[in-house]
């Protein structure tokens, strides 16, 4: 690990000699304003939390690909699912944590599904064309958004800002690889004190099997998918100093499934479908600002195994349904004297439910779990001092869980600027993550022992900027015990002993030129998990994390040739991981992979866009998952009209 990070320190260094002086360049995303460091707006270099943007412009060059292969690219990620089919389990690792450990935020608020195993929401769910720029906020953020926020939060951010004119419309349109096409609509404008945005997508595709036929000679069937997704948002600026915002987002689809690793199946669908809205107030004084957001979630899965043929012999139907609800209020108070006070509280309440019907060579058979839900209530407050080139966040949550109790998280996370170029950061904070519903319940997994999982998180960092280039590198520790995980001998959840996960992060953007632009990062992962043996009962000690890396890089170069017409290469690779083996097997060993790609795009800036987007196109053939096919060369080409 020491060679690795000299090299990393090295490489650094002579980015930084050769591009330390200023020049006339001009780059507006210098030090952008984020939103979800401390729940308010502040410039990037204001806050010690290491924050990665996905801004508007990097997600229209990436038109043609989904949420997941966006955040796929980002240091510190992997989306596993990101590359296989589509309608694939899409799970989320952030700096190697295991699923559901990293927060997804809707504009800022939680979002989960109670039902799922891990309380984690489906990416499936969101549609690209709805995004206007995404947050990434890594390291541990339990005390400002409570459970789940283990590694960190991803902020999707849908809002629109200034707009302008009364009517905007824009429609787009894509086909591509595997009779697939997409299409979007959407209609906004501002008229006096209202805003307005409405959006519609839907993506259909034949697909491809989704189970791996290793022998060649079964003809698995193709899985395809069928979505929606239709959203509208209204602002309303009563006055100067209050806003107020209501939203509802309706999305659902269908999709084909296999019957496991290596094994095909006909007639199985998997049904999702999500309902969301809410209302947010914000009054905004010169010395303090107040926040108020009520939001709730409805969800639906259906897994359907034959039972939609007439006259099946053998069937199964499995339905879960779930609610959450959220509501918060906070303040944040410019105290004088470079002090200001982030405080709140916040309130959150999930229930699911299970029903399961099938008919086989056993017989009939039925299940139920009952609706059943919890609620937590939490204070937090974060104390923050500026004072020239130093920063400050002291932070800490008090939680209340109607089934384990009390519980306390902090936060400490000091930033120093150097100078106009460089600044060094560093944090350490706690999370927590109580058990998912459907580990504490479910008929056959289910352990109603499992208790909380808690961690403490460590991370230093620099980094240095100045209009030709920015650079940060990042050194991370996470300690968690009593982990919650899943015991593939037993088929039960349990409690793990401990897990120690520690890795380097470096992120490169340059402009040497207005005209190019090249990104890069490269993430470093090790894990050593001290747990029960996926192929007996007895502890053992695990020195790598499942499906997770232990190298990745991401490199993508960019030409603006003229004004209208942009060209982009990029390259992907991914080191050799584990996955699991079997019952009672031992972990087997997936491929190293490099993957390449290309874009293309012709836009008017004014009228219309044409695009193209091809993905592996060695044709690659490589297994984010053990059975289960990824993405082989897959082209998209497609156009946007705006009016």
């Amino acid at each position: 690990m020491s060679k690795k990070i000299t090299l990393l320190s090295t490489s650094m260094l002579l980015c930084i000699v050769s591009f330390s002086q200023k020049n006339t360049l001009q780059n507006n995303e210098l030090d952008p304003v984020v939103v979800t460091a401390n729940k308010m707006e502040q410039k990037q270099s204001t806050t010690g939390k290491v924050i990665t943007i996905i801004n508007k412009e990097t997600i229209n060059k990436n038109a043609g690909k989904t949420i997941a292969q966006i955040l796929n690219d980002q240091a510190g990620i992997t989306i596993n699912g990101a590359l296989n089919n589509l309608g694939s389990v899409q799970t989320v690792y952030m700096r190697g944590a295991a699923s559901g450990r990293t927060l997804i935020l809707l504009d800022g608020i939680p979002v989960n599904d109670p039902s799922m195993i891990n309380n984690e929401f489906d990416l499936n769910l969101f549609s690209l064309t709805d995004v206007e720029r995404i947050e990434i906020c890594k390291g541990a953020q339990s005390t400002l958004y409570g459970s789940d926020a283990i590694a960190g939060v991803i902020n999707i951010i849908t809002t629109k800002k200034n707009i302008s004119k009364p009517v905007n419309l824009t429609a787009s349109s894509s086909g591509g690889s595997f009779a697939t096409w997409k299409g979007n609509m959407q209609l906004y404008g501002k008229i006096g004190k209202l805003t307005y945005t409405t959006r519609y997508s839907k993506i259909i595709s034949q697909g491809f099997s989704s189970a791996y036929d290793s022998t060649g000679k079964h003809n698995f069937d193709k899985d395809d998918y069928n979505g929606n997704n239709l959203n509208a948002t209204i602002q309303y600026q009563a006055t100067e100093k209050l806003s107020v915002k209501t939203y509802a987002l309706y999305s659902d689809y269908t999709t084909g499934a296999d019957a496991g690793p290596f094994t095909d199946k006909t007639n199985f669908d998997i049904y999702n479908k999500n309902f969301t809205t809410g209302l947010s107030l914000t009054l905004k004084e010169k010395k303090y600002s107040i926040t108020g957001n009520y939001q709730y979630n409805s969800l639906n899965r259906n897994y359907n195994d034959n039972a939609s043929v007439i006259g099946a012999t053998n069937y199964s139907l499995n339905n879960y349904n779930s609610i959450a609800q959220f509501a918060e209020i906070y303040s944040s108070i410019n105290l004088g004297k470079g002090f200001s006070l982030l405080a709140g509280t916040d309130y959150r309440y999930g229930s699911m439910n299970n029903q399961y019907n099938s008919v086989s060579t056993w017989g009939p058979y039925k299940s139920s779990f009952n609706d059943t839900g919890f609620y937590q209530n939490s204070l937090y407050s974060s104390l923050y001092y500026t004072h020239r080139h130093f920063t400050l966040e002291l932070g800490g949550r008090y939680n209340h869980h109607s089934r384990y109790g009390n519980n306390y998280t902090y936060t400490f996370n000091p930033s120093y600027t150097i100078n106009t170029h460089f600044r060094v950061f560093g944090s350490i904070a706690s999370g927590f993550k109580a058990p998912s519903l459907y580990q504490l319940y479910d008929t056959y997994s289910g352990n109603i022992h499992l208790q909380p999982e808690k961690s403490v998180n460590y991370e230093i960092g620099v980094e240095h900027k100045n209009q030709l280039l920015t650079q940060r590198l990042v050194f991370f520790y996470r300690n968690i015990n009593n982990g919650i995980d899943f015991n593939y001998v037993a088929y039960q959840y349990f409690n793990y002993i401990q897990e120690k996960a520690a890795g380097i992060e470096y992120e490169l953007s340059i402009h040497p030129t207005k005209q190019l632009t090249i990104t890069t990062n490269y993430t470093f992962l090790t894990s050593k998990q001290i747990t029960e043996s996926r192929v007996s009962f007895n502890d053992t000690s695990y020195n790598y994390a499942l499906r997770r890396p232990k190298h990745s890089i991401n490199l993508t170069a960019g030409y603006q040739f003229t004004p209208t017409i942009y060209v982009s290469a990029n390259a992907k690779y991914v080191s050799r991981r584990y996955d699991i083996g079997g019952y009672q097997l031992p972990d087997v060993a997936l491929d190293s992979y490099l993957l390449l790609g290309a874009y293309a795009e012709y836009d008017t800036k004014k009228y219309f866009k044409l695009y193209i987007n091809l993905q592996n196109i060695t044709n690659k053939k490589f297994f984010d998952i053990n059975g289960y096919n990824s993405i082989p060369f897959m082209y998209t080409i497609g156009a946007v009209i705006k009016l």
